[in-house]
């Protein structure tokens, strides 16, 4: 029997065919060997769900309808964990939501057909129900579906619950009301492209009323709070076995350390210690971290 759940995460729940490659990245017209290769629960949700289990959370999931192909294995793999899948909609006519991702160390390609979905102008994921996340004490919440993300939003604000999301530009209702908002290299790029990361930092916490997370791969990450200075914290050093998972595992560092109420350089020093646990391991969902494993990392740097 599944316990009460502790975080409500929203978002996007799939199914990864991910591919290791032994050699080195693909190369046109040449042959490439496969090391290793798995399908998996995916998606910055469900990977969070996964990392939030193996760090002893009680988590109840919703988001990504879940089809033929994918239902089998999500029910299989989480049988066993910390996860609650009855919010999920589980379609009978399609094979639902999958990716493909080749991993070759420090690099990767993911590949699928969300721009197809996107535009399809189609619903394929669930409306949040008040009775799903009510009871919870903290919330993820990805920002890429629209309306729902907002509802989300909105249910946790009318239940006082604070929330993690990721992404999200200074202009958006998720980033301004979020207790944590983690910005990746890519979401700068694509927001803030001509923007050192000092002044892109400057222009998120101006409008946070929470903390703000910008990482940068290997290099140091930057977080602060309007009307503080900027704080670094470098990253954990580890041998790179993929980086698939790796900013969903940071993400949920971030609920976890949300959860037990961390101090901001707590938080991002464990969320980073998950984030690099993650990426010396491959696959991430038959290895998360441990909660042992990350103090025992952060132990060891300090």
């Amino acid at each position: 029997m599944k316990q009460q759940p502790e975080v409500y995460l929203f978002g996007q729940i799939l199914g990864t065919h991910s591919f290791l490659l032994k050699d080195g990245f693909l190369q046109p017209d040449e042959y490439a060997e496969i090391r290793e290769q798995y399908f998996l629960p995916g998606g910055e949700t469900g990977t969070a769900a996964t990392v939030l289990s193996s760090l002893g959370v009680n988590v109840r999931i919703a988001g990504t309808w879940i089809g033929t192909e994918v239902a089998p294995m999500l029910k299989a793999f989480y049988s066993d964990k910390r996860v609650d899948l009855s919010p999920l909609h589980f379609m009978e006519d399609d094979p639902g939501v999958m990716d493909y991702v080749v991993i070759a160390g420090l690099v990767r390609s993911p590949m699928g057909r969300f721009q197809a979905l996107f535009s399809s102008g189609k619903r394929w994921w669930s409306v949040p129900k008040e009775a799903d996340l009510m009871s919870c004490k903290a919330a993820a919440i990805d920002p890429f579906f629209g309306e729902e993300s907002l509802l989300a939003m909105a249910l946790c604000q009318r239940h006082g619950i604070p929330y993690v999301t990721i992404d999200s530009p200074d202009d958006a209702p998720l980033h301004q009301n979020a207790a944590v908002n983690v910005v990746s290299k890519e979401c700068t790029t694509q927001h803030y492209a001509d923007m050192a990361p000092e002044e892109v930092m400057k222009r998120l916490m101006e409008t946070a009323s929470g903390l703000v997370i910008l990482t940068q791969g290997g290099g140091d990450m930057l977080y602060g709070r309007r009307g503080e200075a900027i704080h670094r914290m470098k990253p954990f050093s580890v041998e790179v076995k993929s980086t698939l998972g790796a900013g969903d595992t940071f993400k949920a560092g971030c609920v976890y350390g949300l959860l037990h109420g961390m101090s901001d350089d707590g938080l991002v020093r464990f969320a980073s210690a998950c984030s690099a646990i993650a990426i010396s391991r491959f696959p991430l969902p038959l290895h998360p971290p441990t909660p042992d494993e990350v103090q025992a990392l952060i132990e060891h740097k300090e």
